[in-house]
């Protein structure tokens, strides 16, 4: 499928195939593309996570999010070992293809690691940051 004719009003349900779609994504020189995890319901940002092609694949094949662990070098299926597992209700990729946008059903309350509902809890006052010196 010629994936710049495709209305973007069809979203991805109008790809063919998990390895036309695979095709289309542009991952990273380590085989990455950053995935943006948003709330379903109330659209808020929860976390930002990398997805490799196995990670997309096992979540499209079971419905819950999985990614890939930079860290631990290792597939993570969110929420395996915490109980707050993230069910995909919409995906989307950017116009350039390469990061993706999760539409998840965040349960067992936590998207981040400590705890809190989202990762971005901390705001950052802009208009107090002091400008570099000329």
């Amino acid at each position: 499928m010629d994936w710049s004719t495709v209305d973007a009003s069809v979203g991805l349900a109008a790809a063919p195939s998990l390895t036309a779609l695979l095709a289309h994504l542009k991952f990273d020189a380590q085989g990455l593309i950053p995935a943006i995890a948003q709330d379903a319901n109330d659209g808020q940002v929860l976390m930002v996570a990398w997805m490799n092609a196995t990670a997309i694949a096992k979540t499209l094949e079971t419905g819950e999010v999985h990614y890939w662990s930079r860290s631990r070098q290792e597939l993570w299926h969110k929420g395996a070992t915490s109980g707050c597992t993230q069910k995909l209700q919409r995906l989307w990729v950017d116009c350039d293809a390469d990061v993706l946008l999760l539409a998840i059903e965040q349960r067992g309350g936590a998207a981040c690691h400590t705890g809190a509902r989202s990762c971005f809890y901390r705001e950052i006052d802009w208009r107090s940051v002091t400008p570099p010196a000329p």
